[in-house]
């Protein structure tokens, strides 16, 4: 009797805990298309004369009476002047209205490198609290002069102000249920981040994986300042995640062919 009763205990307590565990909604919401991209800037080894229209994409986590988007996109004009292919085209703080989420409601942007079209956006969010590892915003930003035109200037300023959080490490829980990982090495510090949805344990890869190609041929992004440490990184990608279809890469338009559509220009990933 004793032993039973024990076992109901343990059973409810681990039911309590389980339930208290936040689990999100995860869309990836695409905001503009980059036409004709050379696929041998994406997958390493690959043929060059291959071209593929890659999807522009923020990510968007929501629960725990959080919205929490996983990079930022960009908006500035020099960026759309620079980057003649771009097309579709719609400012981020508006592409996730397609969720129904106005600036405001956007609790926090974890930018996993610092890299225009993921960090550009950062500051289209007045409420929001920023994360982004120690050492990518440290080796990035020191130096930065002033610059109303410069998104890592951009994201001075929102240090400055006490909005952004640096991430000192890999493996660390920056809010309930999300994870930020280092590796991939796309950057000098790049993040990915797993979090638990309905579905399971997610990946957001972001650039650590550019497009399932990488993943099913096990090839290293062709932008990586160590490959190996990229390989690596997928790996472990696969073991993070509850299943390898939870593995979202950057930029892959598929994304938007795999989960089904939660509005236009908007995927339901969990």
């Amino acid at each position: 009797m004793l032993f039973r009763f024990g076992f109901l205990l343990l059973a409810v307590v681990t039911s309590r805990i389980q339930a208290a565990e936040p689990s999100y909604e995860a869309y990836a919401v695409r905001y503009a298309t980059l036409k004709d991209y050379p696929v041998a800037a994406l997958v390493l080894g690959a043929d060059q004369d291959r071209k593929l229209d890659i999807a522009m994409t923020v990510w968007v986590l929501r629960g725990d009476g959080r919205v929490v988007l996983v990079d930022s996109g960009f908006y500035r004009q020099k960026y759309l002047d620079q980057w003649k292919g771009i097309t579709d085209f719609t400012r981020p703080d508006r592409a996730v209205a397609r969720l129904g989420i106005k600036p405001d409601d956007v609790t926090d942007v974890v930018i996993t490198h610092t890299h225009w079209d993921h960090a550009d956006g950062a500051d289209l969010f007045p409420r929001a609290t920023v994360w982004i590892q120690k050492a990518e915003y440290e080796h990035y930003t020191t130096g930065i002069k002033p610059s109303p035109d410069d998104h890592l200037a951009a994201l001075v300023r929102l240090n400055e102000d006490g909005r952004v959080r640096l991430v000192d490490g890999d493996a660390k829980e920056i809010l309930p249920g999300i994870i930020a990982y280092t590796g991939g090495k796309h950057t000098f510090e790049s993040q990915y981040v797993g979090v638990k949805t309905k579905a399971g344990t997610m990946v957001i890869a972001s650039d650590n994986v550019y497009l399932y190609e990488n993943l099913d041929k096990h090839v290293p992004i062709a932008a990586t300042l160590d490959a190996k440490s990229n390989l690596s990184a997928q790996d472990r990608m696969k073991a993070i995640a509850s299943d390898p279809k939870l593995i979202i890469p950057g930029h892959d338009p598929d994304v938007f062919v795999r989960f089904p559509k939660a509005a236009d220009g908007v995927a339901r990933l969990d």
